[in-house]
């Protein structure tokens, strides 16, 4: 798979975002969103303990979008690092912001430029499973127009306790955006 700097830009801009690339010096700004046990509630695993947990995490993530597995960016408000949204594995959508920038709707503007660009890129369909619990992502994903395509018990195992999934998928057929 072709690296995907070579298709398209590293930078989106928004009306009040940058979406950028992560590099690895953004691992301290990073961080306290990885390590907030509120913003990591419904995130695929356990709050970071420590900054090296963070620093691979950023790692890893360079490295998938370097070898064409990912399509993630960091969000920047005014400068700031507010938080992340991407696409895992292909189609899979990912977001995490720091709390202080909940409600504010840059989560929603984030997204929609990521599934913009995704949709202009030819990409056929996105996904998401999302926590049944998580009601601000059911929220911004039925707002975004994504289609709930089922549910499962049982689905993860993070930090012990056993979470469930409804499963949603967009594409450009859908149209809400």
């Amino acid at each position: 798979m072709p690296n995907p700097e070579a298709i398209a830009p590293e930078t989106i801009a928004t009306r009040r975002l940058t979406l950028r690339r992560f590099r690895p010096d953004d691992a301290a700004a990073f961080h306290p969103i990885l390590s907030d046990v509120e913003a990591m509630r419904y995130w695929s695993t356990p709050p970071h303990r420590d900054f090296a947990e963070t620093q691979d995490w950023i790692e890893r993530t360079i490295a998938a979008v370097g070898a064409g597995q990912a399509d993630d960016f960091i969000a920047l408000h005014d400068g700031h690092i507010i938080g992340k949204a991407g696409l895992w594995h292909g189609n899979e959508l990912g977001m995490i912001f720091a709390r202080n920038s909940w409600g504010r709707g840059f989560a929603s503007e984030a997204v929609r430029a990521v599934i913009e660009r995704a949709f202009a890129r030819g990409l056929a369909s996105i996904k998401a499973d999302v926590d049944p619990r998580n009601g601000k992502s059911l929220r911004l994903l039925r707002k975004l127009g994504f289609v709930e395509t089922g549910s499962a018990e049982r689905t993860l195992l993070i930090g012990g306790e056993w979470v469930d999934s409804i499963y949603f998928e967009l594409n450009p057929a859908h149209g809400a955006l």
